[in-house]
């Protein structure tokens, strides 16, 4: 009997003893700015997608879509913008892909074909627009007053003024599992800027900047180790690559492929566009069910 007491009271002392020396790490490892360590985004691999046979594709097509940033479902990915200020080690979608470019992590493309490489300093460009530098040209007028003239010169890239996401996306049907499935393959920014022609500030409205290849391992790595804003729960935060695996946003069709390789704004408008954007969505869709239907 006491030497069963004798057994409970060392394992009773070992239990304190360990939960006092957790107790002593865990304020020598102290975080000032959480109550626990955070691991589960820092050093996360990206996952490869699984291999696929040619063979195995019994259909595909090609869509391009728009996540819109007025849309409230989607606001997570266009902030924060102010990122002096605590932002909980968030970043938005258009910073990390901006800074990680610059730095080389991965290159950007001319187009959505993305074959042909383009230089960081003239995607910056396009980033940045244009803006006016008054500069002395050394001489006086009539009253002796220096003459200045405007000269533009490249602005500073404006994330604000980013306002859409377009996705390039091919859907398929594989063979193995008869399922549809869906691979997003680039991205693009849709920005809103103000430039100057002729002297005269000028808005332009939906222009394209670089294309980033969602394919790369490089850019699925930047996206794994960068959490985007939950509303409900911040310990649920997905992944910038999660929410593009799980399609975690909200978005619409604007062209897919045709035998006149225009989008669909340049055959209809206003609610006609909204109808066949529809339209197109439901076939997607109703194709994997049909393929039951006998």
């Amino acid at each position: 009997m006491k030497k069963g007491l004798f057994v409970i009271l060392a394992i009773a002392a070992t239990v304190i003893s360990v939960n006092a020396q957790n107790i002593i790490d865990a304020e020598d490892g102290h975080n000032p700015n959480d109550f626990y360590q955070q691991g589960l985004v820092v050093g996360k691999k990206a996952m490869p997608y699984p291999y696929l046979r040619e063979s195995d594709v019994v259909w595909k097509t090609t869509i391009w879509r728009a996540i819109d940033m007025n849309e409230t479902f989607n606001q997570y990915m266009y902030f924060p913008q102010d990122n002096e200020r605590n932002t909980q080690g968030r970043i938005n979608l258009v910073n990390l892909i901006v800074t990680t470019a610059a730095n080389g992590d991965f290159d950007v493309y001319e187009d959505d074909d993305m074959k042909i490489p383009q230089e960081w300093d003239k995607a910056r460009a396009n980033l940045a627009g244009q803006q006016v530098i008054r500069v002395d040209t050394g001489e006086e007028d009539e009253d002796g007053n220096p003459i200045y003239v405007d000269s533009t010169a490249p602005g500073e890239p404006d994330f604000e003024s980013f306002k859409k996401v377009m996705l390039k996306e091919y859907w398929y049907i594989d063979k193995q599992d008869t399922r549809q499935k869906v691979r997003i393959v680039g991205l693009c920014f849709i920005f809103d800027k103000m430039t100057y022609q002729a002297g005269t500030e000028v808005p332009l409205s939906g222009q394209k900047s670089f294309w980033v290849p969602m394919n790369e391992m490089n850019v699925r790595q930047v996206l794994v180790n960068a959490n985007a804003y939950e509303a409900s729960n911040d310990v649920a935060e997905r992944s910038y690559d999660d929410i593009f695996i799980q399609r975690y946003f909200d978005s619409y069709i604007t062209r897919e492929s045709n035998v006149y390789n225009r989008s669909i704004d340049d055959y209809l408008t206003g609610e006609d566009a909204i109808l066949r954007s529809q339209a197109i969505e439901n076939q997607i869709f109703d194709i994997e069910s049909d393929m039951w239907e006998y």
